[in-house]
């Protein structure tokens, strides 16, 4: 890869994604409400509907926090209790899992969408196109796992990838790490973050209001008084 374009890709191209992502969402909850919805169809038919989207969900929200915690905790702040080669054999393990149980529920929901006529003529464009992009994405998720397993000694995919997403995360971006990398951590990342570029897009935004489901939990309680409305009594004239 030309030293140029891996710049861009690693170093100019995620903070792109970023706005993209935070500053897009927000304009379309602000223009387009009625669109900020997931658009099930589980009235057309809920059997398939019912598996793949509870082992979809559960495996990529196991994915999102692995990948989150994982790339974003410094290595000081765990290395008391466990190891880096320790950390990058659960992460294979664990992810590994997350990874084929998302799978399989992706692939029974693109199946789903794509075999059933009803299912098919009802679903717009972008609909497929991102349940395609994310399974193929998992497909390169899954991909990194032997190349990974190939550095478990030394922990060295792990600890390159966990620095340079801190020093994205902290304005600090560096990719000179990343080049002697897998090719197949290079195109699963890039796909990651065009995936957070097609967010404001797509279905994807009712991501949003499930993390906003959440925050209600937390909410105050609501004080409600009672109001005194002052009525005519029978000693007034008025009507009791």
């Amino acid at each position: 890869m030309p030293i140029a374009l891996h710049n861009f890709l690693f170093n100019v191209y995620p903070y792109i994604c970023l706005a993209v992502f935070l500053m897009g969402s927000l304009a379309r909850f602000d223009r387009d409400q009625y669109t900020w919805k997931s658009d099930s169809s589980q009235m057309l038919r809920a059997g398939q509907l019912r598996w793949g989207s509870n082992l979809f969900h559960i495996g990529i929200l196991f994915l999102l926090f692995g990948h989150t915690v994982g790339l974003l905790t410094p290595h000081f702040m765990y290395e008391w209790l466990i190891t880096a080669p320790q950390k990058q054999m659960l992460a294979i393990i664990s992810g590994g899992t997350a990874g084929l149980v998302c799978f399989i529920g992706l692939s029974l929901l693109l199946h789903r969408r794509i075999a059933d006529p009803r299912i098919r003529r009802t679903s717009h464009r972008t609909d497929l196109a991102i349940l395609i992009i994310l399974w193929v994405q998992l497909v390169l998720g899954l991909a990194t796992l032997p190349a990974s397993f190939s550095h478990r000694v030394d922990a060295h995919a792990m600890l390159v990838l966990a620095d340079w997403a801190q020093r994205i995360v902290t304005f600090r971006p560096d990719a000179a790490g990343l080049v002697g990398l897998d090719w197949q951590f290079k195109v699963h990342m890039v796909l990651g973050m065009t995936i957070f570029l097609l967010f404001p897009f797509s279905r994807l935004v009712h991501v949003w209001s499930g993390l906003a489901s959440v925050a209600y939990l937390a909410r105050p309680y609501q004080l409600v008084r009672a109001r005194r409305l002052n009525l005519p009594n029978k000693q007034q004239g008025g009507r009791p």
